[in-house]
């Protein structure tokens, strides 16, 4: 089995981070510097910063953060929000960021992966996508899970790969914040469409569903939660023990 990697996320608005129930009423956690130390010393393999009305309030994102975090930190880390061009690629990694995150802009501009790949490496871009599902299809959503953009995900995750995206970070609308663990059927589509690791995002509320996803979705790369860790009710160090135990193969 490939080792697994432990991410948390940090959602970032006016400067605090935030936490929500399916991307709808947030509430302040902490400092988002403060949190980011505290999960690289705690042995998270990577974190994820995510400014998450960047794109609805149509600004770039706040860089002053960003490198703060970022110089606080010993892991990769991956940013995004409001990256709308090529850029905004720059302007993020100059800051600290290892990896960039492309959403809604992608979405408007398909292109922005492939002139972002061909400068900065495909390992460089990864494609985050808000899925909600609409009758009986996936559809992806834009501007922090505002307006669905009736595209059909499994066929955009295909051609975001195509186009030389890197990583996909799946984020499902239906399970964000509900803590009833992952969303393992839309989690094998995405699988099943491309062959770059995929990162689940959405759902996470005990250690057993994070064992329930690496161990019934075996392709997964990698776990991404952010309540669970945030509010304490989930020690890193404890769940990687817990998986090490349970026969995943964790860093």
């Amino acid at each position: 089995m490939i080792t697994k990697r432990i991410i948390p996320c940090l959602d970032v608005k006016d400067g605090r981070v935030v936490k929500g129930v399916q991307f709808l009423n947030l509430r302040d956690v902490s400092d988002p510097v403060k949190l980011a130390r505290y999960y690289s010393d705690s042995g998270a393999d990577e974190l994820v910063f995510y400014d998450i009305t960047a794109s609805f309030e149509q600004r770039k994102l706040f860089t002053d953060i960003l490198t703060r975090v970022a110089s606080e930190i010993f892991i990769p880390l991956t940013v995004g929000g409001g990256i709308s061009e090529l850029a905004d690629f720059e302007r993020v990694l100059s800051c600290g960021a290892d990896k960039v995150s492309v959403n809604s802009g992608a979405v408007k501009q398909p292109k922005l992966i492939e002139q972002a790949a061909k400068r900065y490496g495909n390992q460089c871009v990864v494609l985050s996508v808000d899925v909600k599902r609409v009758g009986t299809a996936w559809h992806v959503f834009l501007n922090g899970g505002r307006t669905d953009s009736g595209l059909d995900a499994l066929e955009w995750v295909k051609q975001g790969q195509e186009l030389g995206a890197g990583e996909i970070v799946v984020n499902s609308m239906d399970t964000d914040g509900v803590k009833g663990g992952f969303d393992l059927a839309l989690l094998r589509e995405v699988c099943n469409a491309v062959s770059v690791p995929v990162i689940a995002s959405g759902g996470a509320g005990c250690m057993k569903d994070f064992a329930q996803l690496f161990r019934e979705v075996p392709e997964i790369s990698a776990g991404l939660a952010a309540s669970v860790f945030h509010f304490g009710e989930i020690a890193i160090p404890d769940l990687k023990r817990y998986l090490a135990e349970n026969g995943v193969c964790v860093r």
